[in-house]
Parts: C-alpha cells; structure tokens; sequence
C-alpha cells in the first residue's frame, strides 16, 4: 500500500487554461486499462523538458529532443503505457515517428510538433498500429478537466495515480499549476523521473523555459530513488500557455518569477515524493537530510549512499534499529577525507551517534520507536561545512521483488 498517499480528487486538480487531456483504452499490452493520452496544446505555448542521462535511452527520448531541438512550437504530446520502446533500435525511432506523423495528421500540425513517450516493458516492438487506432478516441476524449484521468492513463506499476494542483497570484492575477507524474520502480532519476507532465497558464519567456525546468527536476525529481535503477524513459516536460494575463515573467530573480518558481516547485515535489510513496512494496517513506558538507556535491554523495544501500533499506523495512549500516553507508559515500570523529546521527528525535560512535544516551528501544514508524528522517552532520542537501527514499521489502519478478507475466 502507498505510504500516506491518496487517491487526487479531480475537483481539486484546477484546469490549465490552453491545455486539454485525453485519454482512451488501447490494448497496447493489455486489455481493459486506460493506456494512451494525449494532451493537447493551443498555439502559443512554450514546452521545455529535460531527459534520461542514461546512454541506452528509449526511441521517444530521442525523438523529444530531435523535435525540442528543431525549435518548433509543440502542439501536442503523445503518451503510452505498458510498451517502453526501449531497446527497439531502428524499428524503435520508426515507430516513435510514425506515432506522432498519426497524431499530426489528425491535428493539421507538423510531426516535429508532437512530443512521444512511451513507458513499460523494454525490448519489445512498439504496437504502433493499436496507437494509431486509439488516437480519435483520445481525441474524443479531450477535456481541460481530464487531469485525473490522465494521470490514471500513464500509470504503470503505480498503484495510484499521482496529480496535483495549486494556485497562486502572480500581478494580481490567479496562476495555475497542474501536474502528474507516473512511477514505482526503476527510480534514481539523473535528470527527472519516470514520466512527468508540469504545466501552468502563466505567461513566461520562452527563453526562460530550459531554465526552469532544468531548476525544478533538480530540486524535485533528482532527489529520489526507490531502487538506484535510472530508467531508459525518463522525462519529465514543463508547459506554459502563456493564457494568464499578468505581465510576461522576464526574469526568475524578480518577485513574479520567484513566486512562479515557487509554485512549481511544491507540486514537482508534491509529484517527486508520491512516486516514493508509492515505491513498489514501499511501506515506509524516508527523508534522509545530510547537513554540514562541505558541497552540496558530497551531501548528496552521502544521501544517496545511505538512500540506495539494500542493507539500509531492508533494515527499515523490518523497523530494525540496525544503524550501523547508515555509519557505514556514509562511510563508502566517496568522501575521501571524511573524519568519522566528527559525524553526527539522528533518527528523527534520536539522537544516535556522537563525535563517530554510539551517543551515551542512546537506547535502542528510542531508535525502534521511530523505526516502526510510516516516515522517517534521518539526518547526518558531516561537521565539514555549512553545505546541507536532502534525498527522500523508501524501504525495500518482500514485496519488491515479487513485484519485479512477475513484471512480464
């Protein structure tokens, strides 16, 4: 079950004026589950994303660019699930373009004007005519109130649908800001996630767009992992109509920038911290704050290290007060002149470890307490610098693998 996570109520997703969603049943890999959305953009709005760094990326990632790079405006964006078009070589980019030339004939736009993504299983051929077949009934489909359904419509191994929503006044003006993402497992992002889709009606300069989106998926979606596996897939897109009436943002170091980075901000990390909650077999959720590095460069090489460790990980799962394998963790991080002396442990409360070893005061049925709890911090002092960084992660548990071993089944 999801840590602490609900269902979106579709009342409290705000439609993005300029944008409509929609969202069809077409057999990509199964029957009877929502698989292909669309959403749909009216002229004039700007679209920036940001990619998998991993070498062996997927035939739509490669085509997002191709296009994003061409400098056409975007018009619409197409997305399906249960078939990644991963490891599909040749035959791969071929159905990746002949998705969007289906969806650009229906629309009157060019192909280059249409984003691809695809998510699920790698190395299989991308059933291209059931796309093609599906596109006028997502078309159909297409509402500025459907984000709900399209956050159900890209899901894979989610067992939630993740979306949320937020507004804020930007000139006097009421700003919007949706997004969904998708999610569970083969989570370390280097860049975004899984799949994720962020737009608002705030009028921005284009040129800011890059900017942005570069910004948001570093302080949202690069600070979470579930496994340590980067996806062949991930991409994470951020849209701006350009629908809100305010004066065009400029700058982001101005009050309208800064309030719309803000924004943005809560719902990409709104959106970062459901895919962890929602991790596959995830059943606690885990803040782990490094404070006093000496770069955030090295806070985050300690996060992550205790974030990734099977050994870590499973002793949440167990609610077992194991913390030696944090020391540990921390310990192989890649801090090359780290004094153990001057490390400091706490478990949320507790404080564990002083100057390197077990704090005097320490009891291990304080550590189990918070152990056993849904969410946990843990908080590190490297006593190095005044650098500090956080990574939210999740446990791993049984459940996990069976998850993946029945993947394909």
């Amino acid at each position: 079950m999801p840590v602490n996570l609900s269902r979106p109520d579709p009342a409290a997703l705000f439609p993005v004026a300029g944008l409509r969603l929609g969202v069809t049943e077409a057999g990509v890999r199964k029957t009877g589950r929502k698989d292909l959305t669309v959403l749909l953009l009216d002229e004039g709005a700007s679209v920036a994303g940001v990619f998998t760094r991993n070498r062996f990326c997927a035939a739509p990632v490669q085509v997002c660019r191709e296009h994003l790079s061409a400098g056409q405006a975007v018009r619409a964006m197409v997305i399906n699930t249960g078939n990644a078009n991963a490891g599909t070589g040749e035959s791969g980019l071929a159905g990746a373009r002949a998705t969007c030339a289906a969806l650009a004939g229906h629309l009157g736009v060019r192909p280059s004007q249409i984003l691809p993504f695809s998510t699920g299983v790698i190395m299989e051929p991308l059933p291209v005519d059931r796309i093609k077949a599906g596109l006028p009934a997502a078309l159909a489909d297409a509402s500025e109130d459907h984000w709900a359904r399209a956050a159900e419509g890209i899901m894979t191994t989610d067992t939630l649908p993740k979306a949320f929503s937020q507004q804020v006044v930007i000139d006097g003006v009421t700003v919007t800001v949706t997004g969904i993402s998708k999610g569970a497992g083969m989570i370390r992002p280097n860049m975004a996630t899984m799949l994720g889709f962020l737009a608002t009606d705030a009028t921005v300069d284009p040129a800011l767009m890059q900017q942005l989106v570069t910004g948001l998926a570093e302080g949202s979606f690069n600070r979470v992992t579930i496994d340590g596996d980067t996806s062949t897939n991930d991409s994470f897109v951020l849209i701006a109509t350009n629908k809100a009436s305010h004066p065009p943002i400029l700058s982001l170091d101005t009050e309208s920038g800064r309030a719309l980075q803000q924004a943005l901000m809560e719902v990409a990390r709104k959106l970062a911290q459901a895919i962890v909650r929602d991790g596959e077999g995830a059943t606690k959720f885990i803040t782990v704050q490094i404070e006093g590095g000496r770069s955030g460069a090295e806070c985050r090489l300690a996060a992550y290290a205790i974030a990734h460790s099977p050994l870590v990980k499973t002793a949440f799962f167990a609610s077992d007060p194991n913390l030696g394998r944090i020391l540990a963790a921390v310990g192989y991080a890649g801090i090359e002149d780290l004094d153990q002396t001057l490390i400091e442990l706490y478990l949320d409360d507790v404080h564990v470890v002083t100057r390197g070893g077990r704090h005097p005061n320490y009891r291990e049925e304080d550590g189990q307490r918070v152990m056993k709890q849904s969410e946990i911090r843990v908080r590190v002092q490297l006593g190095r610098g005044d650098a500090a960084d956080t990574v939210w992660t999740c446990d791993l548990s049984h459940d996990y693998v069976s998850i993946n071993a029945d993947y394909r089944s």
